[in-house]
């Protein structure tokens, strides 16, 4: 598939983001859901984020799928997700 990047200009803790676009002639809207996942500790140990990421992917609704982890802070995380197509 290909990549068109859109910047989006600020992050809230939830944003749902719809692209129209044409392809082939035939308009298609693409939903995606940002969401900035909050570290549980202040601990800054690499391992207890990696835990925190993996746990946010595993139960998040399987009608979205994983597109984009961001560049952490030291307080978050920005997760991109895009909703899954049906035919």
């Amino acid at each position: 598939m290909k990549e068109v990047v859109v910047q989006i200009p600020t992050y809230e803790s939830e944003q749902n983001i719809e692209i129209d676009v044409r392809i082939n002639g035939k308009k298609r809207t693409i939903k995606y859901r940002v969401e900035i996942v909050e570290w549980e500790t202040e601990d800054t140990e690499t391992e207890n984020k990696v835990d925190t990421i993996k746990r946010v992917i595993k139960e998040h609704d399987r009608d979205w799928r994983l597109i984009q982890i961001g560049v952490p802070t030291e307080k978050n995380i920005p997760i991109m997700f895009q909703k899954i197509m049906r035919e």
